[in-house]
């Protein structure tokens, strides 16, 4: 079974993006896409670090947006499953590491470098500009997106386990 966490990287970005929106136009929609995406790949990659775990949240789900919507005050205002059922695929862990890797520059770089090594590093090399180095440009599109104030009831979530992930040992390297 193929580990794909394309969808649920989707999801996770778009639910983030919407939650804390650019203020601009399109390009700065699209700057600040890029940097949430940017996010939750080493986000998720580090939460499902092997094949196996990647497969399993494939077949069970990551569990939506229900909680994440609740803390951010949007509850009840996606209530129509139609519309909304990209929901189901945000995943609350991946999006609180998101939220901690967006607003503490050097927590990123440390995720960045935590993933040297395995499996999602090997091939082509993933990059991560926008997330690690942002520039000006960057920076002004995604205010909303890299405060650490509007991003502390998200990035609080499971801020800790975050932090134990990174710790060097045998978890990141399985």
């Amino acid at each position: 079974m193929p580990a794909d966490l394309s969808p649920l990287i989707a999801a996770t970005a778009q639910w983030l993006t919407r939650a804390y929106p650019s203020g601009g136009g399109v390009m700065d929609s699209a700057l600040c896409e890029a940097q949430a995406r940017q996010a939750v790949t080493v986000a998720a990659w580090l939460r499902y670090p092997t094949a196996m775990d990647a497969g399993l949240v494939s077949v069970a789900g990551p569990g939506g947006s229900a909680r994440l919507d609740w803390v951010t005050g949007a509850a009840g205002a996606d209530d129509d499953p139609d519309t909304y059922a990209w929901r189901t695929w945000v995943d609350e862990v991946v999006a609180s590491w998101a939220a901690c890797l967006l607003s503490a520059p050097e927590l990123a770089v440390a995720a960045v470098s935590a993933l040297a090594g395995s499996r999602y590093a090997q091939g082509s090399p993933a990059e991560f500009r926008r997330l690690v180095t942002p520039g000006a440009r960057d920076r002004q599109a995604a205010a909303l997106l890299r405060h650490p104030d509007l991003l502390a009831p998200v990035a609080e979530l499971h801020h800790d386990r975050l932090l134990d992930r990174l710790k060097p040992g045998p978890a990141l390297t399985a």
